[in-house]
């Protein structure tokens, strides 16, 4: 590939490189999207596709498991893991070609190669189409990869990270996880459902320790009633490779011993061999590219997105911070803000957040209130045989504003939105009581929280005065 020039240059075609680049082509501009890989990103490929199409087979085994208890007789339940493979690949497969599509009817010009700033003004593309970019305007839109530890590092035969135990045909006898963030316990909860004996690892204190203490306290329950093993302030010296699997040592502790493990430990912000020095942009300690609220570098012409800005490592949000930075290109008014950020967590059951949890908001100097609703006392979830978890309302007792949500249960990541509505348009309590929710349907949990968290519950015992 000679020379070219181009309005904009998105380096990374994940959701929000191909985001923003749809933005600024739908606006006029010339836009050259690079990819060294697959059209996507992480999330399509090896992140939230693939993982949620394979936990979608385990949600549908564990409603068969309990067919007995809607009075639906089976006969002897198998399964075969390998077409479930098969499956996730061919969605992921389709997918990508629609992207593929969608990108060519708004005449960006995709280029497949590795990229790098030569200049302030110029890329070096090597790969498939090699050759140099002139720009007016750059994003970069380079992501994140699995965060590998040299003690430990991945062979990805016995010793798996998030991308490489997509791949496998087989299932385990037994899988040992280092990490109980919400990428271990998905896969815990994904391999578990299936029959496999799973042992999470985790050196703090509990699971789930950004999410907080009730859900953290929540999923530990849920998870050890479904036989899944945790070891919590647990720290992990190494792995060796056995005739039989792998053995794991642990400091102060007996090994563990299973068939695969899986290191899920966090992400690594992709930022290095960009050339990001010879353009001028600034990077933080851990390689995250520095960034406005409008997106933009401590370069003005330059901009970043998505994980390698180290906000939050969501799909979601790499979209949303897509559509500002292109909106700044474009000189209209976006700004970038975090305080109603959903985030999903699916595991068996479904943990979803957004907001503030109590922790933060006490830590930031309100006063809290906090309206808790059992899904065992609705009566769609009775109805459903979906009682398990509950929905969380936090506000400011002084001004009943919602602060925070969150919910653990069945369909969690679709009744997270409507507090995300509430609390980026800064509703009230008072907003939430007055607002009609249908009967009966989950979201009604929503309702019952409000009214607990303003002292005026209707289906829960009041408090004792």
């Amino acid at each position: 590939m000679e020379k070219k020039r181009f309005d904009v240059a998105v380096i990374g075609a994940g959701p929000g490189g191909y985001v923003a680049a749809i933005k600024l082509a739908q606006n006029g501009r010339s836009v050259a999207l690079i990819e060294k890989n697959f059209l996507g990103g992480t999330c399509l490929n090896v992140g939230c596709i693939p993982t949620k199409t394979l936990l979608a087979n385990a949600q549908i085994m564990h409603k068969v498991k309990r067919a007995g208890e809607y009075g639906i007789v089976t006969g002897p339940v198998t399964f075969d893991f390998a077409k479930m493979k098969q499956r996730k690949d061919a969605v992921v497969e389709k997918l990508r070609k629609s992207l593929g599509t969608l990108l060519q009817a708004n005449k960006i010009t995709i280029v497949q190669g590795e990229a790098a700033f030569t200049s302030p003004h110029e890329l070096k593309v090597v790969g498939k189409e090699s050759g140099w970019i002139e720009f007016e305007q750059a994003i970069v839109a380079t992501g994140s990869q699995p965060l590998d530890i040299p003690a430990f590092a991945c062979d990805h035969k016995k010793i798996l990270n998030s991308t490489s135990i997509l791949e496998l045909t087989a299932l385990p006898k037994k899988l040992a996880i280092i990490g109980g963030g919400y990428i271990g316990c998905e896969f815990a909860s994904l391999y578990a459902e299936f029959g496999v004996k799973v042992t999470i690892l985790e050196a703090l204190p509990t699971i789930l320790s950004l999410q907080g203490k009730s859900l953290a306290e929540a999923l530990t329950s849920s998870f050890t009633k479904q036989g899944i093993e945790i070891q919590t302030g647990v720290l992990v010296q190494g792995i060796e490779e056995t005739s039989s699997g792998v053995s794991i040592r642990l400091k102060d502790r007996s090994p563990v011993e299973a068939d695969l493990a899986l290191v899920a430990v966090g992400r690594a912000i992709a930022s290095k061999g960009l050339g990001l020095e010879k353009a001028g942009v600034q990077t933080s300690d851990k390689g995250a590219v520095i960034v406005n609220d409008k997106m933009r570098t401590t370069v003005p012409h330059i901009y970043a997105i998505g994980d390698v800005t180290g906000q939050f490592l969501l799909a979601h949000v790499a979209s949303h911070q897509g559509i500002v930075a292109a909106s700044a290109i474009l000189g209209l008014r976006a700004q970038m803000h975090y305080n109603a950020v959903p985030a999903v967590i699916f595991t068996e059951p479904e943990i979803a957040t957004v907001g503030l949890s109590t922790e933060q908001a006490v830590a930031a100097g309100y006063s809290v209130t906090v309206g808790r609703f059992p899904f065992a006392a609705l009566g769609k979830s009775i109805a459903t045989l979906d009682t398990d978890g509950f929905a969380e309302i936090l506000s400011d007792q002084k001004t009943g504003q919602i602060l925070g949500a969150q919910v653990i249960g069945h369909e969690a990541s679709t009744l997270i939105a409507e507090m995300a509505l509430a609390i980026q348009n800064e509703l009230t309590l008072e907003c939430l009581i007055e607002t009609i929710h249908a009967h009966p349907t989950l979201s009604e949990s929503w309702l019952e929280a409000a009214l607990i968290a303003n002292g005026t519950p209707i289906h829960f015992p009041p408090k004792r005065k």
